[in-house]
């Protein structure tokens, strides 16, 4: 066995990739306060061809240092948005159809592994390091999914959390 080298990979150019068709789904962060985490969900959604992103709140936005860092390029490749207002943002893509649903936990939280058919269209949401995603988004929110733990900690990174929701949900 032997690790591929980049140029054995095969990976698509920037331009490739903005051609490529996406999957259905915006990820939005609301007041995401590390740029680390930013960027490695820039990367992540890069791997996964997720539509965009959309950065609210007082979540950073390229061109970032801590971003660029852990995006490696990515924030070039993944369309994304900044929209102060996430409210107003998000009953506009309700508009268009978008289901939006919460990656937080809940008293209603519907366990990811239980998730046999994603929506056609859908919006995830993922909030800051410590509190969460705000109360006034989670009652506009569909549903919340949440991702089940057996240890002493409450949570996951946000930058884990969503590798896995993303991968769980675009290999359903």
């Amino acid at each position: 066995m032997k690790q591929l080298q980049l140029e054995e990979l095969g990976r698509l150019s920037v331009e490739e990739y903005k051609k490529q068709p996406k999957k259905e789904i915006v990820v939005i962060l609301e007041n995401v306060r590390s740029g680390h985490n930013v960027g490695t969900v820039f990367r992540t959604a890069d791997a996964f061809l997720i539509e965009k992103i959309i950065l609210t709140g007082f979540t950073p936005i390229p061109p970032h240092v801590e971003i660029q860092k852990t995006a490696l390029g990515a924030t070039e490749a993944v369309a994304w948005e900044y929209h102060a207002d996430i409210l107003a943002y998000i009953e506009s893509i309700k508009q268009q159809g978008y289901i939006i649903i919460a990656v937080e936990q809940t008293d209603r939280s519907i366990l990811l592994p239980t998730i046999k058919t994603p929506p056609k269209k859908w919006a995830l949401i993922f909030g800051h390091e410590v509190t969460g995603i705000s109360q006034a988004t989670l009652e506009v929110c569909d549903f919340a999914i949440e991702i089940p733990q057996y240890g002493t900690k409450h949570s996951l990174n946000i930058s884990v959390a969503a590798g896995i929701v993303l991968y769980t949900l675009t290999h359903l």
